[in-house]
């Protein structure tokens, strides 16, 4: 599978031959670990689907404190999220796969249960911030 990337062409265009093949194979390299990066933390992110899907949720039910459960059930489907968009991250290297995997950082930290009040000050401060540059300042329409 080859690198489109203008970079590598670029980089092909000049130089000697070892140079340019080397350059060529060093991207087409990185290109394919992070695919495999990418499908190993996808295949991870589905595994803990069916976990959370399949033991977690029965929890609600099954649990004498409902609160911590269902604590426990966002964090980890937080935790979901981010895997699936550094998943996005790895593959495509777009700024809004970076910002949103940040947002679901952070928003996953401010459930954390040792959350003080300053904390979810700066975090609430901070994911406004970070839908505002997702909106205003990077290309394409937010979802």
């Amino acid at each position: 599978m080859a690198v489109a990337s203008e970079t590598i062409e670029d980089a092909n265009k000049e130089g000697t031959l070892l140079e340019k093949h080397v350059n060529s194979h060093v991207g087409n390299f990185i290109h394919m670990f992070l695919t495999v990066l990418a499908v190993l933390v996808m295949a991870a992110a589905c595994i803990a689907l069916f976990q959370i899907v399949h033991y977690g949720f029965p929890q609600l039910w099954r649990a004498a404190d409902e609160y911590q459960t269902l604590h426990q059930l966002l964090q980890n489907i937080l935790l979901l999220a981010i895997a699936g968009e550094l998943g996005l991250l790895l593959l495509f290297h777009r700024a809004t796969a970076a910002v949103e995997v940040v947002m679901f950082v952070i928003a996953r930290r401010m459930v954390a249960t040792d959350v003080t009040a300053f904390d979810l000050l700066m975090g609430s401060i901070a994911l406004s911030a970070l839908m505002a540059v997702r909106f205003y300042f990077l290309p394409g329409k937010p979802k």
